[in-house]
Order: C-alpha cells, then structure tokens, then sequence
C-alpha cells in the first residue's frame, strides 16, 4: 500500500512539473527557469515580487496600464491568458498550489497557431485576373491613366502615400507570412509596439527568437547564418591594411592587390553576430493596404519548408573552402 501510495504522489508530482513547464515555457526564456532572472536585463526579478504584484503585473499587462520598456512583449505573451489562468500562474510562481485551468492549453494552441499556419500576403497582388488585365507587355495602346501607380492622368495625381493600417495581432498570436523568395527575410506578421526601436542594449526580439526559445514559443528561430562571421578580417599592420592577411590599399604610392584575397572563411560563433543585431534593418511589419500594381513575381524553387525556413547557411557555404 506504501508503494502505491509513493507512485500515485510521484505520478501526480510529475504531471504538476510538466504542466508547469508547459505553462510557464515561454517565461523561462527570459526570467530564467526559476523566475530569477531580470528579462534582457530590464524587469523585476519575478521570484521576488509578492504574489499579489505578480497578479497586478500580469492583469496591467494585458490592458497595456503597466510596465516600461517590456510592455510591448508582453502584452502578446498574456494576451490569451483568462484571470484564473493568471491567478494559476502567480501562485505557482510563488509555490502555491493553484490551479492551472487551461494555461498550457492555451499556450500550446497560441504556438500552433505561428507553426502550422502560413499566409501568402501576394494572394491579391498575384491574382490572374489582376495581372491580366494590369499587365503592360502585351497592349498596343498604353494609356497615362495606367501608366503610374496611382491609376489616374497626369493631371489628377494625388501624391498623398497611401494610409497604412499595421495593426496586427500580439507576438506569438499571429501566423507567419510566406516568404517572398528562397531564403528572403522573413516579414514580422505581429505587432512591433514597444518593440522598436532596436537599440545596442535593447533587442526585444531576442526574448523570443533565440533558438533556445523559439521551438517553445512558436517563433521563427534566428537561423545558423546569423551566428556566423562572414566578413574577411582586417587589420592595420604597419601602417598598411590587411585583409585576410593580404595587403591592401595605397602602399607606397601605388595600389595593394586585392585579386588574390580569397573570400573570408567564416567564423562560427556561439553568440549572435553583431552585424545582424539590429533585426529590423530586414525584417519588417506589414501594413494592411491594398498593392498599387499587380505582382507577376514568381520565385523559383519556394516551396515546402522554404515557405516559411531558411537554408540560407547552406547557400552561404556552398564553395566555400
């Protein structure tokens, strides 16, 4: 009787931990696996906040009445969170017995969401009936009222840009957007507020997007290519320029050789490289507008995975010795 007695706690001790790391998954990213961390060096140390100030953090969070330069993020990561759940939450933080509800469940479908669904965003640019119509190539008479984007004489253009609405759902809420190309930057398909600016000491990016992270939360991991140096290195040696250990430049009143620098060998790193930190100078939010011209762009080879992955560090090596 013991033994059973021993099992059935163990089961239920168990299946308590796993639910809690299903539910808090997304957390432990940032806070760290016991609370103990400051999110991106920037939030209160969780585990040391009372009970009731978790509770208070979580429902302002939601309605965007608290934080600073969190808020943003984590209005998406609360956003399908019910009062019980937060109440669950904060009470399994501070080591209460709780009752979880439907967090995991929750947290699980908001995942599936970003991982099974694509959207192809060029649908409506891309549509036949669109393109045949749009398309120049085969009219012998091309009139001004379709010459620019604007579809009206030359006369009667309004220069006005066209108002864009970004309203997107939170991060982690959102399907993903089919890339444009093979290995194109991917589109940001949630909402970037209080996420941008990026900054050297504030990436908010980085709380999801990390590839400890990401699987987790349903996000698009930072890919190989991203923590890899391809540039030559590049130093000043005697008053003269190597790159790559070859000289360039003015030596001497006459120009260095450049025509034998091999490409750089990259340099695989276990932290992100600092060219590519700041994420938005190619990664983008989309507005919700309709296209000036239709889209008669078709990529080769984008299909499958390629939709929504990248094998961008495979093409970045392919030759490389």
């Amino acid at each position: 009787m013991t033994k059973v007695i021993k099992v059935m706690a163990l089961g239920s001790l168990l299946a308590a931990s796993a639910l809690y790391g299903a539910s808090t998954a997304a957390c432990a990213g940032c806070h760290g696996q016991h609370f103990e961390k400051a999110a991106m060096g920037k939030s209160k140390i969780v585990k040391d906040m009372s009970k009731a100030d978790i509770l208070v953090a979580l429902k302002g969070y939601k309605t965007g009445t608290y934080g600073g330069a969190m808020k943003g993020l984590m209005k998406g990561q609360v956003a399908a969170l019910s009062d019980a759940d937060m109440k669950a939450i904060a009470e399994m933080i501070k080591g209460g017995a709780g009752t979880p509800t439907d967090v995991a469940t929750k947290h699980a479908a908001t995942a599936a969401v970003a991982v099974s669904k694509v959207i192809d965003i060029n649908t409506k640019a891309c549509d036949p009936e669109r393109i045949k119509k749009e398309d120049l190539g085969n009219k012998k008479e091309v009139g001004e009222e379709v010459l620019g984007l604007r579809k009206t004489t030359l006369f009667e253009e309004d220069v006005k840009p066209v108002a864009a609405k970004f309203e997107r759902p939170a991060p982690g809420a959102a399907p993903k957007f089919e890339r444009a190309y093979v290995n194109a930057p991917p589109m940001i398909p949630h909402s970037v507020d209080g996420l941008l600016p990026i900054t050297q000491n504030n990436n908010q990016c980085l709380g999801c997007h990390m590839p400890d992270v990401a699987k987790g939360v349903g996000a698009t991991a930072i890919p190989a290519s991203h923590f890899t140096n391809y540039r030559p290195t590049t130093v000043l040696k005697n008053g003269e320029f190597e790159k790559e250990g070859k000289k360039i430049g003015i030596s001497k009143g006459e120009m260095g050789n450049t025509s034998d620098i091999k490409i750089a060998k990259a340099k695989k790193l276990n932290h992100l490289y600092q060219g590519r930190f700041n994420c938005s100078q190619c990664h983008a939010p989309q507005a919700n507008i309709e296209t000036a011209v239709a889209n008669t762009f078709k990529s080769d080879g984008l299909t499958g995975d390629l939709k929504s992955g990248s094998n961008l560090v495979d093409m970045m090596n392919e030759g490389v010795k």
